[in-house]
């Protein structure tokens, strides 16, 4: 887990650093999300499994998050699928949202995210939500929470999720940084981004679901999580 995940302080030296925002008028600034779920759950150590097929209270993990963010009050919800995209695609079938196959997942997170980014016509959006598909403690109301934080701010603003003032997941990152997102390579996500930016940065406190994610089958098991093949 490692999209949000940042210390709120100065640039390293050699880091190029986007001119913060002035103040603009609050206006209902349009988001969409992109929900990742193309990894290939490599430290499940369980060969056959795959975490975001395990089941919560009956529903597939990727499915319950997947809910949560197309019930939300984003504009739209972007999927991006990897490994296992077949499964993936028919444990989210139904709902409203689009669904994107990042044939490059082994690659790592960046991909994924420059895919969701890529499938959205970006101009059209002021920020984008970036959503790990392997927290299970995520609720609808934490999406709002964020959305409502970005909309509200004078400035367009990293959203970002805290528990006891730790970053987390999810975070909001705003379009001024989405072409930044998208040259970003490797098994990284958008944290040294963040630090480096000099955006301005609103913590959003929304309890223990911003740090827990299922790497493991222990972790799985602890979130209350039943593995399937």
């Amino acid at each position: 887990m490692e999209i949000g995940e940042a210390e709120n302080g100065k640039p390293a030296t050699g880091d190029v650093v986007t001119t913060p925002p002035v103040a603009e008028p609050r206006t209902m600034r349009r988001i969409a999300i992109v929900l990742l779920a193309a990894g290939a759950s490599s430290r499940l150590g369980s060969e056959g499994h795959h975490k975001l097929l395990a089941t919560f209270d009956g529903v597939p993990l990727v499915r319950r998050i997947a809910e949560r963010a197309a019930s939300s009050i984003a504009d739209t919800v972007v999927v991006v699928t990897g490994a296992r995209g077949e499964d993936v695609a028919i444990a989210i079938d139904g709902l409203s949202l689009r669904l994107v196959v990042n044939a490059e997942y082994r690659s790592g997170m960046a991909s994924s995210l420059s895919a969701g980014l890529r499938a959205l016509a970006i101009t059209e959006y002021d920020g984008v939500l970036v959503l790990l598909a392997d927290m299970p403690r995520i609720e609808t109301d934490h999406i709002n929470r964020l959305i409502a934080a970005f909309r509200a701010s004078p400035v367009s603003s990293v959203v970002r999720s805290v528990h006891n003032a730790q970053p987390g997941n999810p975070v909001i990152l705003p379009r001024a940084l989405f072409e930044r997102v998208q040259a970003l390579e490797g098994d990284v996500g958008a944290r040294r981004l963040i630090k480096a930016s000099g955006w301005p940065i609103i913590d959003v406190e929304i309890g223990e679901a911003a740090s827990i994610d299922v790497d493991t089958q222990e972790d799985l098991l602890a979130a209350g999580g039943r593995l399937h093949r």
